[in-house]
């Protein structure tokens, strides 16, 4: 298991019945990198990532 499946779960157990927006997700990312900037580049990876088709090559 890796150290963020624990966050998942987290995320999964307290808001798991939640639908949002992708919009809603774009603000709290933008919010998240605010307060975290050392955390830009990851951010930036996992929303290009969720951006992408699922048939794109994620190879980059």
């Amino acid at each position: 298991m890796y150290f963020t499946d624990r966050g998942i779960e987290e995320l999964e157990a307290r808001r798991g019945e939640e639908e949002v927006s992708l919009a809603w997700l774009a603000d709290r990312l933008r919010a998240f990198v605010d307060a975290n900037p050392e955390f830009e580049t990851a951010v930036e990876r996992l929303a290009t990532y969720l951006a992408r088709d699922d048939e794109d090559d994620f190879e980059d």
